[in-house]
């Protein structure tokens, strides 16, 4: 075991919960629009500030989520 293999260890598990958390975080944005049957970036062209201010609480709790989860994993 060399003297970074834990470095290493951490950047890929850092790498690889980032990407997980974009995936969900899309999912979450496309289950939302499928939910409500509307296109959210419609909505914000129109200037629709509730859709935006609902999709950043839907970000943001799923971060938290994926977030917890990976740090988790660190341990």
């Amino acid at each position: 075991m060399t003297a970074y293999q834990p470095l290493i260890l951490n950047f890929l598990y850092a790498l690889g919960g980032g990407l997980l958390t974009l995936a969900f975080m899309w999912l979450g944005a496309r289950t939302f629009e499928r939910m409500f049957s509307f296109s959210v970036a419609e909505e914000l062209r129109k200037g629709n500030q509730a859709v935006g201010l609902v999709m950043l609480g839907v970000f943001v709790g799923v971060g938290i989520a994926i977030g917890l989860v990976v740090g988790m994993g660190l341990n």
